[in-house]
């Protein structure tokens, strides 16, 4: 055995020791019933008949990959439409897709920002945005979660070429909404970027699903960049980054993330497009999805469950101890139930979690069998070694 593998072989059986190993859920025919708060399909149009049909129709027209970089021959009509229905959508003057919200926030950040530059980030943003900004070689300035005191008065400290401001609209592992209306205010009064990654809100918060700017009912262009994802309430698979034609243009000319990965599928494309337009047209299904949400915390509390603040389906239950999270996993998927288990290094220390994603596709009764779930194992191995100590 070579020092190297000595070396991963020693780090693999140290994180199993403490509780922080990882594994993957297979998903089969026998099982993909099973009940599942894993996935962030929050509006349930992954299995839209109209979705699955776009799909399948232009699958079989244009091929199942799009076989190039969408510089060299990878470019369909259905990403063209794409593009523009979003710009559209979100009120911004154009938008540009990628392959998946890592790349595109890998782009943003390493070709809107260099050297000469200063990034402001929440301690707590998604690893995409941070590896961004450390790839940038900017200057980094992380505050703690939505700290904006803290923010003000690093930014107001700062002197660099640009300031970006760097956000979640909604934090993937809490599923609380950053304070836009203040972090639009800061970026006004010291003339900053700000950029959003708003995967998780567009499609579900807002009035028409434009997302976490919507909500606020704030103008959406004040925001330099808005970045937001397909494979969550689209219900497919990319992404895309939104704001002004000349951003958008320096991406396509300088993103290396842009011009060195070959392009969705067209297919994928043209579903989407059916997808925004559900987005746009079902307001029902928000509404649907705002009921159970408030459905599942209600009961919630009445059961004593300290769930995280949060309005929307990310709903999240701090456990601590990561063995104990692992544990209560295995157990709810005994019980053909699946939640999120997440451990550091994915969040901070101590504050491993489940993560549980409602999605209109549930109904009341599959909530109270989680609840009830919940509640047995809560007890049982939390409420009851409390106790203990």
């Amino acid at each position: 055995m070579t020092k190297l593998i000595q070396s991963l072989v020693d780090k693999l059986f140290q994180r199993q020791e403490l509780g922080l190993y990882r594994s993957r859920h297979i998903i089969t025919e026998r099982n993909r019933k099973i009940l599942s708060f894993m996935n962030n399909d929050y509006l349930g149009l992954a299995n839209h008949p109209e979705v699955i049909h776009t799909f399948q129709k232009n699958a079989a027209y244009y091929g199942l990959g799009s076989s190039a970089s969408q510089l060299l021959g990878g470019y369909y009509i259905e990403h063209q439409r794409l593009e523009e229905k979003l710009a559209e959508f979100l009120g911004l003057e154009r938008a540009l897709i990628f392959s998946s919200g890592y790349m595109a926030n890998l782009s943003v950040l390493t070709t809107l920002i260099n050297n000469q530059d200063c990034a402001f980030e929440d301690r707590l943003n998604h690893a995409s945005l941070i590896d961004g900004v450390r790839y940038s070689n900017a200057q980094v300035k992380r505050y703690r979660r939505n700290n904006l005191l803290m923010l003000e008065k690093r930014i107001a400290q700062t002197y660099a070429k640009n300031k970006w401001i760097i956000t979640e609209g909604v934090f993937g592992m809490d599923g609380d909404v950053a304070p836009l209306p203040q972090l639009f205010h800061l970026a006004q009064s010291y003339d900053c970027q700000l950029l959003i990654d708003d995967a998780h809100g567009i499609g579900v918060l807002g009035k028409s699903g434009r997302g976490s700017i919507e909500h606020y009912q704030l103008p959406i262009k004040n925001a330099s960049i808005v970045v937001g994802t397909f494979g969550k309430a689209f219900g497919t698979m990319g992404a895309f980054v939104a704001g002004h034609h000349v951003m958008i243009e320096a991406l396509m000319q300088f993103g290396r993330g842009f011009i060195y990965t070959t392009a969705l599928p067209p297919a994928i494309a043209s579903a989407t497009c059916t997808s925004l337009r559900l987005i746009q047209t079902e307001n029902w299904r928000r509404e649907n999805l705002q009921f159970l949400i408030q459905y599942f915390k209600k009961n919630a509390y009445d059961l004593n469950l300290p769930l995280l603040p949060s309005i929307t389906p990310i709903q999240t239950l701090i456990i601590g101890n990561p063995i104990n999270t692992l544990k209560i996993t295995e157990l709810l998927k005994e019980k053909g139930v699946l939640v999120g288990c997440v451990r550091p290094p994915t969040i901070p220390p101590n504050t491993s979690r489940l993560r549980i994603n409602l999605n209109v596709n549930h109904t009341q009764h599959d909530v109270d069998f989680l609840l009830e779930s919940l509640s047995t194992l809560w007890k049982k191995y939390i409420e009851h070694e409390s106790n203990l100590r």
